[in-house]
């Protein structure tokens, strides 16, 4: 069930909203009502998988406690890390694992292949896992004690705003604010109807305009492409991934403050970043994080040597890329960032740093916009023939049809995202906050939100582009 699906818009969200309304009085019927509810998104999503995530969840809640009263905890810790991995593992990369690895190499010693087995996916597995194991390591590092019941853990696995793609949330986080609960803020609820409005406009106006151009550019064979084409092609699917991603970052922020939680935001205007440092620091930010706190940081950052920091950083992207999907587009995508990051720590940094401005946000742009090409390619070699295709200027005509309300609402987009850095100053911030420039802009919301709601009525679903992961 996605968030702008009308099942969920019109019949599952307005009774869970109107249920809390009627508890809001009442914090423990609050909480029992979101879990419940929380229970019934997962079972509607994945009935099949909702025991396994429920008996890990029983596994972790008793490791957990074991942590807290260890001394040394590494054992039980290991556990709980190794089975989350394991569940991981299991269902999104055995069947990597099988046909991309083992068989080439039992072929070409036994001359025979095994069966590669098809797993369907959990819903949020990659982001659950993370989440579990972010819980186990905190409580062994005394940042988080263990869930005073499993109720509470419960909560902090299922909580449905966040369940189908994030925020990575730690439970330390949440905790309190499952202890105690804030009276209810009407002015919070308004918020967050706002900001979800916001991004179901995102999502329909902007992600899946977008995302018919670039599928319908990276679907076509390579041969038949013009540099035009293919620039087109990336820039889309640059604008679709984000307004994509964020959109439901969006969402569930929002549904989350309407239900009176505050979650991480994720998104910081990405690409009006100067050099891909900056750009980690407001990309997909709780996964960065995480890769930082739980990866990075444990290998030695940056406190042993200039090449063990090289060597950390390349680790922990490579793990990103891993994180993302069972395919050596994502691994290759993790190692593009991991090369750029060291070439900034190196060298590449000192120049970012002598350079105007808007030379540093177009340069890291472009550097993304090729490391999308490769996330987006099925395979690598399609990814470096299409990079070959952006810069084969023998063929300059444009090929592929853009209905022109889609090329302007997205250019539209695209120049807002890159020059976002230089005219937020804080006198045009200040303006907008004033009463009227504020009253006109959520009257044009509003306006965009009833325009959307139309097309989700009158066209087919594109599902998220994260919910895959």
């Amino acid at each position: 069930m996605l968030f702008y699906e009308p099942i969920f818009l019109f019949i599952f969200f307005p009774v869970v909203f109107t249920v809390y309304l009627a508890l809001r009085n009442s914090a423990k019927g609050v909480l029992m009502w979101i879990a419940l509810i929380s229970i019934i998104f997962y079972l509607w999503a994945e009935p099949k998988f909702f025991f396994l995530i429920f008996s890990s969840s029983i596994l972790d809640y008793w490791l957990g406690r074991k942590i807290a009263k260890s001394n040394p905890s590494k054992l039980y810790l290991h556990v709980g890390i190794a089975s989350n991995i394991l569940l991981l593992v299991t269902f999104k990369y055995t069947g990597f694992i099988i046909g991309e690895i083992a068989n080439p190499m039992a072929s070409h010693i036994f001359g025979t292949n095994m069966k590669v087995p098809e797993f369907i996916l959990p819903i949020g597995i990659s982001f659950l896992v993370f989440e579990k194991i972010t819980y186990l390591v905190d409580i062994h590092r005394k940042i988080s004690p263990p869930a005073e019941s499993f109720f509470k853990y419960l909560f902090f696995v299922f909580f449905f705003p966040k369940l189908l793609a994030g925020p990575i949330i730690k439970y330390h986080e949440i905790e309190p604010q499952i202890s105690k609960r804030s009276p209810f803020d009407a002015a919070l609820v308004a918020a967050g109807f706002e900001r979800f409005v916001l991004g179901v406009c995102k999502k329909v106006l902007i992600a899946d305009p977008a995302s018919m151009v670039s599928d319908q550019i990276f679907n076509t064979p390579i041969t038949q492409l013009t540099v035009i084409d293919s620039w087109i092609g990336a820039l889309m699917f640059s604008i679709q991934i984000y307004f994509d991603f964020s959109a439901y970052s969006d969402m569930a922020i929002g549904i989350a403050m309407m239900l009176g939680f505050r979650l991480q935001e994720n998104f910081n205007f990405p690409y009006v970043s100067i050099g891909i440092t900056e750009f980690w620091r407001r990309w997909h930010i709780s996964l960065s994080t995480w890769i930082r706190e739980y990866l990075y940081i444990p290998l030695g950052g940056n406190q042993i040597s200039p090449m063990r920091t090289y060597l950390n950083l390349f680790i922990a992207f490579m793990a990103s890329g891993i994180w993302h999907g069972a395919n050596w587009t994502y691994i290759a995508w993790g190692g593009f960032h991991g090369v750029f990051l060291i070439a900034e720590r190196a060298f590449l940094g000192e120049w970012l740093k002598k350079i105007p401005t808007f030379i540093g946000i177009g340069f890291t742009f472009i550097v993304v916009v090729h490391s999308w090409v490769l996330f987006r390619s099925p395979n690598i070699g399609h990814a470096f023939e299409y990079w070959g295709k952006m810069y084969d200027f023998s063929n300059v005509d444009h090929s592929v049809y853009i209905p022109l309300s889609t090329l302007i609402i997205c250019g539209i987009s695209l120049i807002a995202s890159v020059t976002s850095r230089s005219w937020m100053t804080e006198r045009v911030a200040a303006w907008i906050e004033t009463p009227k420039i504020r009253l006109f802009l959520r009257t044009v919301l509003a306006v965009l939100f009833l325009y959307s709601l139309g097309k989700v009525l009158t066209q087919p679903f594109q599902p998220f582009l994260y919910f895959r992961f």
